[in-house]
């Protein structure tokens, strides 16, 4: 590891072959986070052994349609959206629309599946089991979802599964609302079987802290996946950082 301005970054010394890297990025531009993924996905690609890395950020707000989603599952007009400052993204990856807003945690797993022995369709349902785990901790009984990958609670859903994989290796991954201002993840049609959209707050009808949140789902992702050995770090070189303005809505 090194320093810079006081924040761990990457390097490429010492990196374990059966360790799981975890960059935890804070809020960080849809696009810059796309772009690492890729980055990530074509390095672990070309390894040999069973080194991962899991990205876990929020984002500014941003609607992404996957391979599930339709332009009508935007009930405004795409030109609302621009005028309240969210860019639509069409996505390569498994699952429907979504909003991702700053409350909202993302975890993005850059897995070698292939050689952790795991079909795509087991890796979602570890994605959602760590999902459950995760709210287990934070006293929220959650259940899978009955057509998708999600998580629901007595309030509604408040996770999603959306993901793929590109030679062996999984990205996109984990939504997960923690603390988001409901009224702006709902402006989409974000859940198959029109449950209500929900969130870990909303449940527990308290505050819950991202930080705790994020600490099991990281760990939880690792015990689902085998990695016995995690390295936190707080930013990576390959990050193109893209700030803008964020409003929130309410």
């Amino acid at each position: 590891m090194s320093e810079l301005t006081g924040t761990t970054v990457w390097t490429s010394q010492g990196r374990a072959s059966a360790a799981l890297e975890v960059y935890l990025l804070g809020t960080v531009d849809f696009d810059a986070a796309m772009a690492l993924q890729e980055r990530l996905v074509d390095e672990i690609a070309g390894r040999s052994d069973s080194l991962g890395a899991l990205i876990v950020c929020e984002h500014p707000p941003v609607v992404t349609i996957g391979r599930e989603g339709r332009i009508t599952d935007l009930p405004l007009d795409t030109r609302d959206f621009t005028a309240r400052m969210m860019e639509v993204r069409r996505v390569n990856r498994s699952g429907g629309t979504l909003v991702h807003t700053p409350g909202q945690v993302v975890a993005y797993p850059i897995l070698p599946v292939n050689r952790l022995g795991r079909s795509f369709a087991e890796f979602r349902k570890r994605l959602q089991n760590a999902a459950i785990a995760t709210a287990a901790e934070r006293r929220v009984t959650a259940h899978p979802t009955v057509t998708s990958y999600g998580t629901i609670c007595r309030c509604g859903q408040f996770s999603w599964v959306g993901a793929t994989v590109r030679d062996g290796v999984s990205h996109h991954g984990l939504f997960m609302n923690v603390s988001p201002v409901l009224d702006t993840v709902r402006l989409v049609r974000s859940t198959a079987d029109r449950v209500k959209i929900s969130s870990l707050s909303m449940q527990r009808m308290e505050p819950v802290p991202m930080q705790k949140v994020r600490e099991a789902l990281v760990r939880h992702i690792a015990d689902q996946f085998g990695y016995e050995e995690t390295h936190p770090y707080t930013g990576h070189p390959m990050l193109k950082r893209t700030w803008r303005k964020v409003m929130q809505h309410a």
